[in-house]
């Protein structure tokens, strides 16, 4: 048993080491004093600086900020109610009309970016944010209808039962029964959204405007003329931006469940 103990600590060690290994990587050479990534000549926070000057990196991270937020917004919307009236229907085709639903995130980006380009084109909609959040929402929906779909699965319909014989209407009864039983899963399927919208490169090149560039493709096309350290400070504070909402999440979480068990 120890023989096992040890090896699996030794995989699971290994897999971190992969997976951790480049952000390491990249957190260290944003304070490489050299323009270029492939070795480190010094310690310097000149990158910091040259990123706290980029107008246009920096309205790029808002554009893919403001992007991701109205598209998670709109999936959650989409996804919750769609996954709330599946599981409500009864009819042969629901198995279908299920995995119709996800096909969205099984095209590839490539195949469903030219479709979001000749759609938009033939209905003359001008390339922009309004393209942009059109696109996202539509991969974006399929997590969260997934996500919310499995929570509804595990639920007891008797505490949806009883709120309509206490007297509850069914609008009533799905703001104040179904709503906070799925809560956790339409977050969780918001944040997974948004990370998918925040980190799309190939579909916004498709359908972004002439003058309008979000994080991912101003990097990418940076890439033609070669990639400073600059980026790696942008990772790197977008990294710690993410640890530290992590670290504050886990902490509300713990403090709400100690101030729960006192009460």
């Amino acid at each position: 048993m120890k023989k096992k103990w040890k090896w699996s600590n030794l995989y699971l060690g290994f897999m971190l080491l992969l997976m951790y290994l480049p952000l390491v990587v990249v957190v260290v050479f944003s304070f490489n004093e050299s323009r270029l990534s492939a070795e480190f000549t010094g310690f310097s926070l000149n990158w910091y600086k040259v990123l706290a000057a980029d107008r246009d990196l920096k309205e790029a991270l808002g554009n893919s900020i403001v992007l991701g937020a109205l598209s998670c917004l709109s999936a959650a919307v989409i996804g919750t109610l769609g996954a709330v009236g599946m599981a409500r229907v009864r009819y042969r085709s629901k198995g279908m009309m299920e995995y119709l639903s996800t096909v969205p995130i099984m095209i590839p980006e490539i195949i469903l970016g030219m479709v979001f380009l000749v759609f938009f084109s033939m209905l003359e909609l001008p390339f922009g944010m309004i393209t942009l959040v059109i696109a996202h929402t539509t991969f974006c929906i399929p997590y969260i209808f997934m996500m919310v779909k499995a929570r509804l699965a595990g639920l007891d319909k008797s505490l949806e039962e009883a709120a309509r014989d206490l007297g509850a209407g069914p609008v009533r009864t799905f703001f104040d029964i179904t709503v906070p039983l799925i809560a956790p899963a339409v977050l969780s399927g918001s944040l997974l959204a948004f990370a998918m919208s925040f980190d799309d490169v190939v579909i916004s090149i498709f359908v972004n405007g002439p003058r309008l560039n979000t994080l991912p493709v101003k990097v990418y096309a940076q890439l033609k003329t070669g990639v400073t350290p600059e980026i790696n400070a942008l990772c790197t504070v977008i990294l710690v931006v993410i640890v530290l909402v992590l670290c504050i999440w886990n902490f509300v979480g713990k403090w709400t469940g100690k101030h729960r068990k006192s009460e």
